[in-house]
């Protein structure tokens, strides 16, 4: 490397302290640091980053194959480069699917009449605007407050699906290093606090929405329906404001807007789960260190208890509900093994987070559904 060049690189006195530098090496972007540490992985790493992030570059620590330690060094950004074509595409499809569900499941039009007006999928535009505002604010929380941490966190993801909501839900990319357990516990607690303040508003305007009509055609003795249970914080709000979630006149049912409040209560449950990079594992994670991974093993146990407990004792068959909890079983162990967000600085974090993680997971038991859908006969 040349003078020139080598006076370009940064190298903080933090470096020097810990780390007997042999080699520079410049890889693109990158920064290839070759030597001897006298310490740790993880304390090189604790001791350096905050000296290199203020430099505007993050560090790993990696070994070559002759025993030499190596840090390497890369630019970050947590700004927006460009326009975001992937995640406004996945957002418009996701607004199309969405309509295109809602329209045929919940304001019961038949692809016929699609067909003759494919304008007629717009009458479904409030339970598109429930669903994808209360998926997007859930994760608008975790981007601004990664924002807020200086951590590299992307814009939005919405996935865009077939029955019975049109989407899969939405995620954010987390591409940068984890500063401290505050930050990990901020960006954690930031979607699902955010996403129940979404739900709640939903909930509240569909519920005064009032009942909606079901068509004769569709009560057709003999049909099949798949029922939604009410989660308990649903049935609490309904209470509150003095409104019905269900109606005895069996052609009147809840407002579709209602679904998106499901859907963001339902959600709030499996972010929850104190497992791997979801949000329960990232607040978990924070909140009682590498404990955390002792925690995470014990969820799909347990997931698995409750579809073995409706399928054995409560006697539901191959029910709907046992088959949900049964795939989270598996898909949470698959998550579990990756494992979690692991912070720079592992200090523990103070009181009025723990007290605000504690809160988080209550308000999440009040969404949880032991039986969350089952199909009934009309």
């Amino acid at each position: 490397m040349s003078d020139a060049a080598q006076r370009d690189v940064p190298r903080p006195p933090e470096l020097d302290a810990v780390f007997h530098l042999s080699e520079v090496r410049t890889d693109g972007e990158r920064m290839l640091y070759y030597g001897i540490s006298e310490v740790g992985e993880d304390a090189l790493v604790e001791r350096i980053w905050p000296a290199f992030r203020e430099q505007g570059y993050e560090v790993q620590v990696v070994q070559t194959e002759r025993g030499l330690d190596v840090v390497v060094a890369r630019p970050y950004s947590t700004g927006i480069d460009g326009i975001p074509w992937t995640n406004l595409f996945l957002f418009c499809a996701t607004v199309v699917s969405t309509l295109l569900v809602g329209a045929t499941a919940w304001y019961y039009k038949s692809f016929a009449e699609i067909q003759a007006d494919p304008l007629v999928v717009l009458e479904a535009w409030p339970f598109t605007a429930a669903v994808l505002g209360v998926l997007l604010t859930h994760e608008l929380g975790h981007y601004v407050m990664g924002r807020y941490h200086d951590v590299d966190v992307s814009l939005p993801y919405v996935i865009p699906f077939v029955l019975p909501f049109g989407t899969m839900g939405a995620i954010i990319r987390m591409r940068g290093q984890m500063p401290d357990r505050k930050a990990l516990f901020d960006i954690g607690v930031a979607g699902p606090l955010a996403g129940l303040a979404a739900t709640i508003v939903v909930t509240v305007v569909g519920l005064l929405l009032g009942p909606f009509s079901v068509p004769p055609e569709v009560m057709q003795e003999g049909g099949r329906v798949i029922v939604f249970n009410n989660p308990p914080l649903l049935d609490f709000i309904a209470d509150a404001i003095g409104q019905p979630t269900g109606y005895d006149d069996p052609t009147k049912t809840a407002h579709p807007v209602i679904m998106g409040a499901w859907v963001g209560m339902f959600f709030t449950v499996l972010n929850l789960l104190p497992v791997g990079q979801l949000d329960g594992g990232h607040i978990v994670r924070a909140m009682v260190g590498e404990r955390q991974e002792t925690v995470a093993a014990l969820v799909p146990v347990a997931l698995f208890g409750v579809a073995a407990y409706l399928h054995y004792v409560r006697d539901f068959g191959v029910n709907e509900s046992v088959g949900l909890w049964a795939f989270w079983g598996l898909f949470s162990a698959f998550i579990a093994y990756r494992g979690p967000a692991n912070p720079i600085d592992d200090s523990s974090l103070d009181a009025r987070r723990m007290v605000v993680g504690v809160v988080t997971f209550l308000l999440g038991l009040a969404c949880f559904m032991l039986v969350p859908i089952e199909v009934a006969t009309l």
